[in-house]
């Protein structure tokens, strides 16, 4: 049994891998897109229009471009990977929503990559341990392990 449990450990880790490299590209790409515009978007109608001419006259979509260029380049080099999932989680959070409100034709790839960003996260899942405690004890056994948890993670 022992053999079967780590072929599945094993094929979950690829299976991470793959998703870590493919979200890394598309958030890379679509990040650099942002500041380079090499990849041509129809321009956005209705709500969606008004809420994408808000952000680009503001330059909100700057920073938003920027976490996505830098959390890729993370996840594809494979460095900081938990700080990238968490730098990723609110800007998915967003691109899923305005999708599912206001533009839905790029629903499917938004769920696509909110699908990559879980299978990412369950791979690093132990880093984020710390944050799912309902109550916090400095002298617990608990809190000196987490520290080896956070060390072994990146």
């Amino acid at each position: 049994m022992p053999l079967a449990f780590n072929e599945g450990r094993t094929s979950m880790r690829i299976v991470s891998m793959i998703a870590r490299y493919l979200a890394g590209m598309i958030f890379l790409v679509f990040g650099l897109n942002g500041f380079l515009h090499f990849i041509p978007f129809p321009p956005p109608a209705g709500v969606a229009a008004q809420f994408m001419g808000a952000l680009y006259v503001s330059h909100y979509l700057w920073v938003i471009f920027a976490f996505q260029v830098v959390a890729g380049a993370l996840l594809l080099v494979n460095r900081y990977v938990p700080l990238a999932v968490a730098v990723l989680a609110p800007v998915l959070v967003n691109i899923v929503t305005f999708h599912a409100l206001m533009a839905p034709s790029g629903l499917p790839l938004a769920l696509f990559v909110a699908v990559l960003w879980v299978l990412v996260f369950v791979d690093v899942r132990p880093a984020f341990s710390g944050l799912f405690q309902s109550r916090w004890d400095r002298s617990s056994e608990r809190a000196r392990d987490l520290t080896k948890v956070l060390v072994r993670a990146n």
